[in-house]
């Protein structure tokens, strides 16, 4: 069993500070960074067996809040501008990267390129691993600490603009069927894929309008059997409010991507519309909450999805543009990363399911470890969630970018009013 770290057992860990928590893994120790406190008729969808071809394998335990990744917290090092550390604690400076070796052991996986989506994997104990995909080369890879890169999958895609391999989920069914999903840009639309180990990648829906921008996805299980898939309005606002096109939208889908049962309209995929360049989709652990991040010409905005709706009022806006994409509902707080502020975005969550104030910014190099533009998030329980950085995509990378870190979710303190 591992042991509860509260704010009894150590006084310094106060909501609203950061730190580095050491995390034991086989077989090192690695710190990792504490955050602070109508109907549409759908174009080429296709149907074929949703097995992977001539393989064995055992089925992946399903990830619950109750069985999840258990790491263990034996010491709390120093917060910037805290409380010290105790005696004996490890120091929270970290020596700069070296080539492809990173020195902060909260970094999984480094000298990638682009890591524009990343998927937790189920069942992997007190050492995680995820699917991190790069945005410009297609590749999809296995990543966890200590271990070499893996090459799952290679999709062939277009990353003009803002295209490119943008979005990826397990399916719903992975503990049987072990599919991985993708959404992604090629010459002529996008589309989301479906990877089978032993398989090239197949088309499940293609047809989304692609653009010169607006090309940007994002996908993720629902929780009860079926996908979401947040499209881009390809550049042209229209697409997103009319009726006749996948663009600008939240589709729900199953497996074979066809319209998804209990959607809004019997026979059409759309469960909301609105949207114009989504960056990130997230839930509540229990489902009963459906987030997606976007950036229009003027703002950047987090919406709160519900079946059938328009996304015309959102939750939260952002006039200063940070460039929002992935995100994570963490039950007290969504964490949004900022891509372009290269810092975290920490929002408070009222019972009620409404943002509470002020977003608070964390990891920026001030409050929090920073890696720059952040890009991808995926939770792997309530506590703790893969991140995926893009600083080679106009940031200002380090020798070891771009890289997969683990960061580790804290309640942090209520900011002011709303904007």
């Amino acid at each position: 069993m591992c042991p509860t770290v509260t704010a009894d057992t150590y006084p310094w860990l106060t909501a609203g500070r950061l730190g580095l928590v050491i995390v034991r893994t086989r077989p090192n120790w690695w710190p990792v960074a504490l955050l602070a406190g109508g109907s549409l008729l759908l174009s080429g969808c296709a149907e074929f067996d949703d097995r992977a071809a001539s393989q064995t394998y055992a089925p992946a335990p399903t990830l619950t809040p109750e069985a999840g990744p258990a790491p263990e917290l034996p010491e709390i090092g120093g917060t910037p501008g805290g409380p010290s550390a105790p005696k004996g604690a490890p120091s929270t400076k970290v020596q700069p990267p070296q080539g492809c070796t990173d020195f902060d052991k909260a970094v999984v996986e480094t000298c990638l390129d682009t890591v524009a989506a990343v998927a937790a994997l189920p069942g992997e104990g007190d050492n995680p691993a995820a699917l991190a995909g790069e945005r410009r080369s297609g590749r999809i890879l296995r990543v966890a600490a200590n271990t070499d890169p893996a090459q799952i999958a290679k999709v062939d895609v277009d990353a003009t603009g803002d295209g490119g391999l943008t979005g990826l989920a397990l399916s719903p069914s992975y503990a049987e069927d072990q599919l991985v999903f993708a959404y992604v840009t090629t010459a002529t639309d996008n589309r989301v894929v479906r990877i089978a180990n032993g398989q090239a990648p197949k088309p499940v829906l293609t047809g989304i309008p692609r653009g010169a921008t607006g090309n940007r996805g994002a996908i993720l299980p629902d929780g009860k059997g079926a996908l979401l898939v947040a499209t881009g309005d390809a550049g042209n606002p229209a697409e997103a409010a009319g009726d006749a096109s996948l663009a600008g939208k939240v589709l729900r889908i199953d497996t074979a991507g066809k319209p998804a049962p209990g959607n809004p309209s019997a026979g059409s995929a759309v469960f909301a519309s609105g949207l114009h360049a989504p960056g990130g989709l997230c839930k509540s652990a229990d489902g009963s909450r459906l987030w997606v991040t976007d950036r229009d010409d003027n703002r950047d905005l987090l919406h709160r999805i519900q079946p059938g709706a328009s996304l015309s009022i959102p939750a939260w806006t952002w006039p200063a543009k940070p460039g929002v994409a992935g995100c994570v509902d963490a039950g007290a707080q969504l964490w949004v990363a900022a891509a372009a502020a290269g810092n975290m975005q920490n929002l408070p969550i009222t019972p009620e399911g409404t943002v509470g104030g002020k977003p608070q910014e964390t990891m920026n190099g001030k409050n929090g470890t920073s890696y720059g533009k952040l890009s991808a998030l995926s939770p792997i329980d309530q506590r703790y969630a893969f991140a995926g950085t893009v600083n080679k995509d106009g940031g200002k990378p380090v020798s070891s970018d771009d890289r997969v870190v683990i960061i580790a979710l804290q309640p942090s303190q209520g900011g002011g009013g709303k904007d």
